[in-house]
């Protein structure tokens, strides 16, 4: 029988055909287990191994993973793993890298964390448009949160800092452990009752997920969306993410934070207004310019009356030249057409005696041509007297004539009311003859 020819392979490539069987067909796996021997070296990579009562697995965890991690694995730790399955070739030990590391239970928690804030999102608690905003400047600020803790004495030096007589209420519960949920729910509602302040601060620092996790309630989530008064979420660190600060009016990212976002400083306050008075006081130099360009627009604008009666003046002497040289001319042509007439007349006279009574008559005529348009002459010259003595009647020097006078300012304007005038002020009389200076030493506006 022929012999069967099999193919030969190496160690090296035994464990490299098996490392990818393994990372091929394995994906990512959570597994859950006790941590065993851990060991961190140099490098910064941990070696530790899983284990549970049956059996045990090799791991590592490489510097640039375990660095995101913010708590100390040890040994008897219950964790869970997001790991892959593969070979270290080198030695042929079939091990776990692990990608993160969490301790046992928290990924129920945050099952539970993402299925209560779906559920409240979807029921729109989460809506912005339900957000209120917080007063500008608030009369009493309430603090809901443990008397003990760091994060009360952060918002109390804050607000003391930034608003010294801002009066605060404290509303003492627990934050942490059994029931702080409910006692956390209560303050709320008393707080909203009571109608004590116009603002909450909902606070407590930092710690794991199982520290704050009172904040991710239900209850207490409820008795934020019905609390009546605005309220402000500064819950941990600034990664730290409760269902609480969703639910709230206003996130802040610490305990401080919160306490600046319901305060304003004393210091920007005082700015602002002097910025607010350096505006306003801008504003009212413009609106006086304005006002003062307006009233030499208009003063500019403003006529005399006695320009105005020496332009009328200026316009009758001008009509009455152009009446008279249109009479001048009109009586010149019917002279001319009268002496054309006789000239005709006297060779139809030469030519025929019988005509000489004809040429009486044609004087006869002529007399009394010459005499309508002197009447009429003296008709318009009487209109044109009329008008000039209607005029001179509207002169202002004869109204003064008359027994009136004319006052003026010490600048010279026309003083019209009482209103324009103040004591001590000089003024100018002028009468119809002559003009006399004095001083105001009493003013009736009435």
């Amino acid at each position: 029988m022929p012999e069967i020819q099999h193919s030969i392979i190496t160690v090296s490539e035994l464990n490299r055909n098996v490392k990818t069987v393994l990372e091929s067909n394995i994906p990512l796996l959570w597994i859950r287990g006790e941590i065993s021997n851990i060991k961190c070296y140099p490098s910064g990579h941990w070696y530790f191994s899983l284990k549970d009562a049956d059996a045990q697995v090799r791991c590592v965890m490489f510097r640039h993973k375990n660095q995101f991690i913010d708590w100390n694995p040890k040994d008897g730790a219950q964790v869970e793993a997001l790991a892959l399955v593969t070979l270290y070739e080198a030695r042929g030990d079939y091990q776990l890298n692990i990608e993160t590391l969490r301790r046992a239970g928290l990924g129920a928690l945050f099952e539970a964390f993402e299925q209560l804030k779906n559920k409240l999102e979807k029921a729109g608690l989460f809506d912005p448009a339900q957000k209120r905003n917080l007063p500008s400047f608030p009369k009493q600020v309430g603090i809901i949160t443990s008397p003990a803790t760091a994060a009360l004495r952060d918002v109390l030096t804050t607000l003391k800092r930034r608003m010294p007589m801002l009066p605060v209420i404290i509303y003492p519960t627990p934050v942490q452990g059994k029931d702080a949920a409910l006692h956390i729910a209560a303050a709320i509602t008393s707080a909203s009752g009571r109608q004590e302040c116009d603002i909450l601060i909902l606070c407590r620092g930092g710690g794991s997920i199982e520290d704050l996790w009172s904040f991710n309630e239900e209850i207490v989530a409820q008795a934020i969306a019905a609390c009546a008064i605005p309220v402000v979420c500064g819950i941990g660190h600034e990664t730290d993410f409760t269902i609480a600060d969703f639910i709230a009016d206003k996130r802040a990212p610490t305990p401080t934070g919160a306490a600046e976002l319901v305060s304003i400083s004393m210091e920007e306050w005082i700015r602002q207004l002097k910025r607010l008075q350096q505006n306003m006081q801008r504003a009212a130099l413009r609106g006086i310019e304005n006002r003062m360009q307006q009233i030499d627009l208009l003063a500019h604008r403003l006529t005399h009356p006695g320009e105005r009666i020496n332009h009328q003046l200026a316009h009758l002497c001008h009509l009455q030249k152009r009446l008279t040289h249109h009479w001048n001319h009109h009586i010149a042509r019917k002279q001319w057409k009268i002496t054309e007439l006789k000239q005709r007349l006297l060779r139809i006279l030469q030519s025929r005696a019988d005509l000489l009574h004809s040429t009486g008559q044609i004087e006869q005529l002529s007399t009394r041509l010459q005499q309508a348009v002197r009447r009429c002459y003296e008709t318009q010259s009487t209109r044109l007297l009329h008008h000039q003595i209607r005029l001179a009647n509207l002169n202002p020097q004869a109204v003064l004539e008359r027994g009136y006078s004319i006052t003026y300012s010490a600048h010279g304007e026309i003083i019209r009311s009482a209103n324009q005038l103040h004591k001590n002020d000089k003024i100018q009389v002028k009468f119809a003859q002559g003009r006399i200076d004095a001083q105001i030493q009493n003013i009736n506006k009435n």
